[in-house]
């Protein structure tokens, strides 16, 4: 027998998982098909129609960006990192710039922690509305997903108001953002808020009440406290099971420690448990929303940009921003040539943040050049996606969809 043969004569590779399957046990391949299971295969083991393994298999996607962002100027890798999850860009960047910031010993004034803070949150109901849009397409709900995607475009909207750019807005840099927010901003953000409050009692009548969606998501894909604490799953998924762990209530920053808002938890763990946490954690988004409004409307449009960086600004810069020029604070200028040519001073730093999905952490590292030494990165649906493996099994095929939308997991941030 080959060395490379196993004990039963079947071809052995490196990595190679060789097993016997049993007779009356078919395995299936879901994917990877963007539309359906996305950039991942899910490799299933049915025994009828109930699932006896389920085996996520991922990579599908990978694109290197930790590595990629050691051979790039530090300010370009906050576009590098917003393509993990475009939708929910400032929460995903957010940390690395909180990272730099500290090996560069600056804080950013607090009107910038409050613009910050504002476009967090409306990325975080952006992605929970495309994250409820998807999980109505696998259940064959078509008008949760044109509900869900219509009413997303107005928060897309109140983004691009803000930042001037759709969807990878690059907002933060290091010491501030790169704009203030827009004279009309506070009252259109206002209308945007009425208008979702009353949409989120719709989707509760359409969707999360409707007999037929409650019996295909109540008691399916449970996952208990004990069992999601094991596995370390985070965000809203983890919120679903009884844990109560945001980073922003665990470790504050930016402007949420000044701010009056609730973590949803609910008890049940299953799939309609996890979806009722995304509704209600956009109730709590817009207030969130019309807290930073009303502090960034009450006091002075100035200070948000770090001294160090705006002392070096050129004059049309401040000219476009302090009003001396038509149109100031209407549309983006060019970064600062500082930035350009930024050298971080050599030391280690890590940050975290809750992003739509769950927590976002990113450890730093610097050798005092203009590119970093090292960027680690753990996303939330890296730390989700396990959960497939533990909670599928046991349930029957068709409920492979539901468990699945349920969490709303996303290849490309995990893949990264």
């Amino acid at each position: 027998m080959s060395a490379q043969e196993s004990s039963s004569g079947v071809p052995h590779l490196p990595g190679m998982e060789v097993r016997p399957v049993e007779r009356n046990v078919y395995e299936v391949q879901i994917g990877p098909a963007h539309p359906g299971s996305g950039h991942m295969r899910i490799i299933v083991e049915l025994d009828g129609d109930v699932m006896v393994r389920v085996d996520p298999d991922i990579g599908f996607v990978h694109r290197t960006m930790e590595k990629l962002a050691e051979g790039r100027d530090w300010i370009k890798n906050i576009p590098l990192f917003e393509r993990m999850a475009i939708l929910d860009a400032c929460n995903i960047t957010l940390p690395y710039v909180e990272a730099v910031e500290k090996l560069l010993d600056i804080e950013p004034p607090e009107r910038a922690k409050y613009l910050r803070t504002l476009l967090c949150e409306i990325n975080r109901i952006a992605s929970h509305l495309y994250g409820m849009g998807i999980f109505g397409v696998f259940l064959g709900h078509s008008t949760l997903y044109m509900w869900a995607f219509g009413d997303r475009e107005v928060f897309v909207q109140l983004a691009e108001d803000l930042t001037g750019a759709r969807l990878t807005h690059s907002y933060p840099v290091f010491g501030g953002v790169r704009r203030d927010m827009p004279d009309d901003f506070p009252d259109n953000a206002r209308k945007a808020v009425r208008y979702m409050r009353n949409r989120l009692n719709e989707y509760a009548k359409i969707f999360l009440n409707n007999p037929n969606i409650r019996k295909r998501l109540e008691g399916v894909g449970v996952i208990s406290k004990a069992r999601a604490a094991e596995l370390g799953i985070v965000g809203p998924n983890a919120r679903a099971s009884g844990i109560r762990y945001d980073v922003r209530l665990i470790e504050p920053y930016e402007a949420y420690p000044e701010l009056d808002f609730e973590i949803p938890v609910f008890e049940e763990g299953d799939s309609l448990a996890r979806a009722w946490v995304r509704v209600e954690e956009i109730r709590q988004s817009l207030n969130i929303i019309e807290q930073t409004v009303d502090w960034l409307e009450k006091h002075p449009r100035e200070g948000f940009m770090h001294d160090k960086f705006w002392k070096a600004a050129p004059k049309l810069y401040k000219d476009v921003y302090e009003g001396n020029i038509p149109y100031a604070g209407k549309y983006r200028v060019k970064l600062m040539p500082l930035f350009a040519t930024l050298k971080v001073p050599a030391g280690k730093a890590a940050a975290r943040v809750e992003a739509g999905r769950g927590e976002m952490f990113y450890y730093v590292e610097s050798d005092g050049k203009d590119v970093p030494y090292r960027v680690r990165v753990v996303s939330p649906s890296f730390r989700n996606v396990i959960a497939f493996k533990y909670v599928m099994p046991g349930h029957r095929f068709m409920d492979l969809p539901t468990i699945y939308g349920s969490f709303d997991y996303f290849p490309p941030e995990w893949d990264r």
